[in-house]
């Protein structure tokens, strides 16, 4: 999965995981009070790894940029 795919279900999953917990807390049900914060967190992870792999994928083309600049010298 791409960073920005992988940034979107994170957002996803982040507000799914705060729908559940705001169900969960309205009906009672720490089951899915549970479910939601977990959910959530996966999101956040998942955003994370996004973010992990934008960084990566900049750096390289940065990289890639300095040496191709070095060699039309």
């Amino acid at each position: 999965m791409g960073s920005t795919a992988d940034k979107a279900h994170g957002l996803a999953n982040e507000a799914m995981g705060k729908a559940k917990q705001g169900v969960g807390n309205a009906v009672g049900s720490d089951k899915l009070k549970t479910e939601g914060a977990a959910q959530e967190l996966k999101g956040d992870a998942q955003k994370a790894t996004g973010d992990a792999k934008a960084a990566v994928k900049d750096a390289a083309n940065k990289a890639a940029d300095a040496v191709n600049k070095n060699l039309r010298i």
